[in-house]
């Protein structure tokens, strides 16, 4: 409990869940000047968060590469697979 608050304090009670929470904010530059300073200062101190957003970049980065013609090559469990996420998540943000 101690060391829990102690890192908190540390990471300028910025938990790594809400970075996550945040990550697409920051990315896409319509987070608020406090907010993104504070999610900098968790990033600066948190190795595991530098790595997490490292991955969404390169995700976005390799994501706007893919075609008609790569999703189509996909095995056919893998494909259905991919759609129902974006299914899923289409779903969620129009709710």
């Amino acid at each position: 409990m101690i060391l829990r608050k102690l890192r908190r304090r540390l990471q300028g009670d910025y938990p790594c869940a809400r970075l996550v929470e945040a990550v697409t904010e920051y990315v896409e530059g319509s987070m608020s000047e406090r907010e993104r300073g504070r999610f900098e200062r968790h990033l600066a101190a948190c190795s595991s968060c530098q790595e997490y957003l490292a991955q969404l970049r390169r995700t976005i980065e390799l994501t706007g590469r893919l075609s008609v013609d790569d999703v189509e090559a996909l095995p056919a469990p893998a494909r259905e697979a991919l759609l129902e996420t974006f299914r899923k998540f289409h779903i969620s943000r129009s709710s």
